[in-house]
């Protein structure tokens, strides 16, 4: 069986799949419902197509991890992102069968995933040049830490060991970005390259590389100077790329193009035609990407990360990452006076507080020119300053 949430006035529903109508031909539905928060929906939806799987599911006492990981990412499939859930897949078949799979679900202990984290941190890399990330690791122990905790859920596990286990900690990567000087730099070095329109746009939007990738030409309208962001193009694993929705519910949105970054776009959808008539039966496109190669196949997203470094290398630009002119539009933002809520809307972030956190750094400027604004206002007259009162 399977199932899916819908949103109807106000509320989510769980839309079970049945089996199809005999004499019509069509497939049943089941409402369930309706909850408050999609989060609801969703876990509610995992439970009852798992129980209505159940029958084909192997006995308690013999499920071993590889079978439970297997059951859990069929019935977690309609609930998630399909980023979200290749990534699950990649992580359970390749990292955590081969480790784990053997082992009974109900006899797992942290131990045996802390020496997993262990294996996998000195030779986990699938080319076997070394050991994965501590951020790939972590994102292992995010993957069998959810399916364990559904598992308690369904009543297969008292405990979820994963609270008990070690992962790596969080590294949190260093910020760097550009000064509004360095930026005029780059640009002025990149204007004849053919990706000149596509950094422009992540300079002027704060654009996350998937979105860019995503972009199609339906999703720009000239006119109005905007464009759609509607999906993305994510790399999971090792070069696997999905297509999906916007990182955030938040991330579905429309933002407003200045004029330059306009005619800019203008300029490179009339040298794609140009290619496309060019190269006719020989172009492998359908025309609507954005950003592609010369011959029409769409950029894989870590292409468009080494345009960049090199093309930012060869201006003798500092070195910074793709995703680094993200916060170098939000950082240039807040000084230049943007209000924090407008810069949290055109990112996308999920909340104005993750904004706030991120770029903590460039506030207390923000809060020294609005407490010398206050001041001026409140207690400076006209001519001078106002008189201590005695």
């Amino acid at each position: 069986m399977q199932g899916h949430v819908e949103k109807k006035r106000g509320r989510y529903y769980v839309v079970l799949e049945l089996e199809r109508d005999v004499r019509t031909g069509q497939r049943k539905r089941k409402w369930i419902g309706g909850f408050a928060k999609k989060k609801e929906a969703d876990a509610a939806l995992i439970e009852h197509v798992y129980r209505s799987n159940a029958g084909t599911c192997v006995s308690p006492s013999k499920r071993t991890v590889a079978n439970f990981m297997e059951e859990w990412l069929q019935t977690l499939k309609p609930t998630v992102r399909p980023s979200t859930w290749e990534c699950y897949r990649m992580n359970s078949q390749t990292r955590i069968a081969p480790l784990l799979g053997a082992i009974e679900l109900r006899r797992l202990g942290a131990v045996d995933l802390n020496r997993a984290y262990a294996v996998l941190l000195e030779s986990g890399r699938a080319d076997g040049k070394g050991g994965l990330s501590p951020r790939s690791v972590r994102l292992v122990h995010v993957t069998i830490h959810r399916a364990l905790r559904d598992a308690v859920r369904w009543g297969l596990l008292a405990r979820n060991v994963g609270d008990l286990a070690d992962p790596p900690k969080h590294i949190k990567t260093e910020m760097n970005t550009w000064t509004a000087e360095e930026v005029h730099r780059f640009l002025d070095h990149v204007r004849a390259d053919r990706l000149y329109p596509c950094f422009l746009l992540l300079l002027t939007t704060g654009l996350r590389r998937g979105e860019l990738a995503g972009l199609r030409w339906e999703d720009v309208d000239f006119d109005a100077r905007r464009i759609s962001i509607r999906r993305s193009r994510v790399v999971v694993g090792y070069g696997n790329v999905v297509v999906s929705d916007p990182k955030t519910s938040r991330g579905r949105r429309v933002l407003p193009l200045d004029i330059v970054v306009v005619e800019a776009l203008r300029a490179h959808r009339a040298r794609q035609l140009q290619e496309r008539l060019a190269l006719g039966a020989g172009y492998e496109g359908d025309g609507q990407t954005l950003f592609t190669h010369e011959d029409g196949k769409s950029m894989h997203p870590d292409q468009i990360s080494y345009a960049f470094e090199k093309a930012a290398s060869a201006g003798g630009l500092p070195r910074i990452r793709l995703h680094d002119l993200r916060h170098t539009y939000a950082t240039l933002a807040l000084q230049a006076g943007v209000p924090l809520w407008a810069v949290s809307d055109i990112l996308g972030h999920a909340s104005i507080a993750i904004t706030s956190d991120v770029y903590r750094h460039s506030i207390p400027a923000m809060l020294e020119e609005a407490a010398g604004t206050v001041a001026e206002l409140m207690l400076r007259k006209q001519g001078g300053v106002d008189s201590p009162r005695p």
